[in-house]
């Protein structure tokens, strides 16, 4: 089936011709929608923590921290920021010479002294058109400054990766998402030496990029922060690339070789699967606010590392007791309830178990990666959302499930989806090793039924794209997960150049 070509290109990529068969059988068969037992909720699958319970929450971190604990933050940002210029690429591209009143370029170019990257634009503009931004505007020319924003002779920002745009403006020097990502890190994630571990995800057109712009901003906030970084990067491994296919499911070729495209966010989690740290945040590359706005990031960052470390701690105790063979049958129920009131997980099959088989099961199901997912209430915001699927196994857990994993032609599902109250804004605390202090082998913890497969493009041909299962979704579907309602305000994503202009985005 496959030519001595294609077996040199697997080879090189590191994937096997096995890998590849399989997935072309998936642009037959497709992925099967999730079986849904619930959306969660308050009281029945998210848990909303009194005063007591978060103070109790923060000072159990503090103590992990205190006693030598190991953290990581992880942060996927590999992402391109075209989407974010999508309204102004069409108004370059089109034949308009002055943006549509209440177009979002219109809102832009009224609103551009607020932009962290009016400086360094109105700097592109004298060097590419011999004048600045408000003479150009005046002149009827927005569009030369839009375009000054956004193409490579400019400042190239619709070619640039999320992580290196100007975000947000500071007296001593405005600040990318790169920069308040360690800004935060060290206010939540410094361990007992003062040392913050931080690893940024990223494609290797902009390593360089980013390797320029952390040995620019590491001395200084080190500085003012009394803190040491250790920063890494890694890539998106191209073992995870998947192949794309033709609408009618055989190998999409060009120039000659097959088509592989990056796997989507789900492969990252070989990348997570490197770090050394027992406890890992997860955070999205442009969730990040100025300092004056990070109080409620600061105190809920640290209440769900310590709700993380409260179950972690009731799981040891559970896992070292069945090790040990100590155990009644009453001890057995509790766990259970445990198992049920603070990981979500639901299983009919316990009912008719002896104790030696419910002591193995309770075994199985703890003896897991854990993770703490903050929620937050749903008020029209873009985002998977918190249910409770059934598993391979017959049992029911939290999933952070996409739309695209739920069968629309149902209609309980779609009730659920109309009645759900609250959705995922990327927020976890993960820890990923086991009780005596070995990772977990977290590709072992995905479900690989959970992909999904998209219509794409490539130089004006259709094609069928495979992506894995999401890092936050099928990736982790075998871990054990608690959902915990957290506040709108750590929620503040920029997904268009315009969302810098909101309060949140503005000092």
């Amino acid at each position: 089936m496959f030519t001595e070509s294609d077996l040199e290109l697997f080879q090189q990529k590191g994937i096997s011709p096995e890998q590849v068969e399989q997935q072309l059988k998936r642009f037959a068969t497709g992925f099967p929608y999730l079986k849904i037992h619930d959306v969660a909720r308050t009281g029945h699958g998210i848990t909303v923590l009194t005063p007591e319970q978060e103070q109790q929450a923060i000072e159990r971190w503090h103590k992990y921290l205190a006693d030598g604990g190991e953290v990581c933050k992880f942060v996927p940002a590999s992402g391109a920021a075209s989407r974010m210029f999508k309204a102004l690429f069409e108004f370059v591209d089109s034949d308009a010479t002055l943006p549509a009143e209440g177009s979002p370029v219109a809102a832009l170019i009224a609103d551009i002294h607020k932009f962290a990257f009016f400086a360094d634009l109105d700097q592109a503009c004298h060097h590419l058109y011999g004048a600045g931004i408000d003479a150009l505007i005046a002149e009827g020319r927005a569009k030369d400054v839009v375009a000054a924003l956004i193409k490579p002779e400019g400042l190239n920002y619709g070619g640039l990766p999320k992580g290196l745009l100007k975000f947000h403006s500071y007296p001593e020097g405005n600040r990318t998402p790169v920069e308040e990502q360690l800004v935060e890190g060290a206010q939540t994630a410094a361990n007992s030496t003062g040392t913050v571990n931080l690893h940024f995800t990223v494609s290797g057109a902009h390593r360089a990029l980013f390797e320029k712009k952390l040995a620019e901003a590491i001395p200084a906030i080190e500085k003012a922060r009394g803190v040491k970084f250790n920063v890494s990067l890694s890539e998106q491994k191209s073992s995870t690339d998947t192949v794309a296919a033709n609408p009618d499911g055989t190998p999409f070729v060009e120039d000659g070789r097959m088509l592989f495209r990056p796997g989507g966010h789900g492969a990252l989690i070989r990348n997570l699967n490197d770090m050394e740290q027992a406890v890992v945040f997860i955070k999205n590359i442009d969730n990040v606010v100025p300092d004056s706005r990070r109080e409620a990031t600061i105190k809920y960052k640290e209440i769900i590392a310590g709700y993380l470390m409260e179950l972690h701690d009731k799981i040891e105790n559970y896992l070292a007791d069945l090790a040990a063979g100590n155990y009644t049958r009453g001890y057995l129920q509790d766990m259970l309830r445990f198992l049920q009131k603070k990981l979500g997980i639901h299983d009919r099959r316990v009912d008719g178990m002896n104790d030696t088989e419910l002591a193995v099961y309770i075994h199985e199901k703890l003896c897991r990666p854990l993770r703490v997912c903050g929620m937050v209430r749903n008020e029209g915001e873009p985002g998977g959302g918190p249910f409770i699927a059934y598993n391979p196994d017959g049992s029911a857990s939290p999933q952070i499930l996409e739309s695209t994993q739920i069968d629309p032609a149902n209609a309980d599902y779609a009730r659920m989806l109309q009645g759900a109250t609250h959705f995922n804004p990327v927020d976890l605390v993960c820890y990923i090793k086991d009780r005596h202090g070995k990772k977990f082998d977290l590709p072992k913890f995905v479900d690989p039924d959970t992909g999904f497969i998209s219509s794409k493009s490539s130089h004006g041909k259709e094609l069928r794209a495979m992506e894995l299962p999401g890092l936050w979704n099928g990736a982790m579907s075998d871990w054990n997960t608690a959902f915990v309602e957290v506040p709108i305000d750590t929620f503040n994503p920029v997904k268009t150049v315009n969302d810098l202009l909101r309060p949140a985005h503005q000092q």
